[in-house]
């Protein structure tokens, strides 16, 4: 008989298109890692040698500079832990909020870093300025054990917390990283209300405008996620 098909389980297509997500979502972090990587790779070629300062470009010193050199910092944290907790669970929510992040922070980094190169300023500060000592005396705030366990900036995860996250499994992972990237974005929130306050060149305010409302909103997500999991942020 022509014109007929066999029947298709639906358990089965429901499966394939399952597998199929997954290996959308396992190629396009792996895609996106590469891209990650390849990006960091050339602009840290490109620390050694910056280019010529751009006529009218920012100050080294100013708002602008130093919260595109800090946030590109920032944003890098919050990409290796996203890529962390989507090998240590199987929770598609607490991936794809993951792939979010990562995709976002390291788009965003990647224009911050961008603009340092137009303006020919260097990626890292230089002299004895710690990190976020452009947003003032209220910018300085750093993890209890300070610089020494790798922790640069409010909201950063030290390198012991990193490692515990890489250790964990499923739920726990998930609450861990839940609350660490809590963490992290109400630092982020922090400085990029700091820059929209301070930064003068009018592209970069308005990104620092787009991440408070973007981080913001992740935060209510992230609340709403801990506490399915009988979770709370940390004091």
């Amino acid at each position: 008989m022509t014109g007929t098909t066999e029947p298709t389980d639906p358990a089965t297509g429901a499966e394939r298109r399952k597998t199929a997500r997954v290996r959308w979502a396992a190629g396009a972090a792996v895609a996106l890692a590469l891209l990650f990587a390849g990006a960091a790779a050339v602009a840290s070629a490109r620390e050694d040698v910056p280019a010529p300062r751009a006529a009218g470009a920012p100050a080294p010193d100013s708002a602008d500079a130093g919260f595109a050199r800090d946030m590109a910092v920032h944003h890098q944290q919050a990409v290796e832990m996203s890529f962390i907790v989507r090998d240590r669970t199987e929770d598609e929510d607490v991936r794809r909020l993951a792939y979010d992040i990562a995709n976002t922070q390291a788009n965003q980094r990647g224009m911050l870093l961008g603009w340092l190169d137009l303006w020919g300023l260097p990626k890292v500060a230089g002299g004895d300025d710690p990190p976020m000592a452009w947003m003032g005396s209220g910018g300085g705030h750093q993890h209890a054990d300070g610089d020494a366990d790798g922790v640069l900036m409010a909201g950063m995860a030290s390198r012991a917390e990193l490692e515990r996250l890489a250790r964990l499994d499923g739920e726990q992972a998930e609450v861990f990283y839940l609350q660490l990237m809590t963490d992290h974005h109400k630092g982020g929130v922090a400085m990029a209300e700091a820059c929209a306050s301070r930064c003068t060149v009018p592209v970069e305010q308005r990104l620092a405008r787009g991440m408070v409302e973007g981080q913001q909103s992740e935060l209510g997500l992230m609340r709403d996620m801990l506490t399915e999991r009988k979770a709370r942020p940390r004091p």
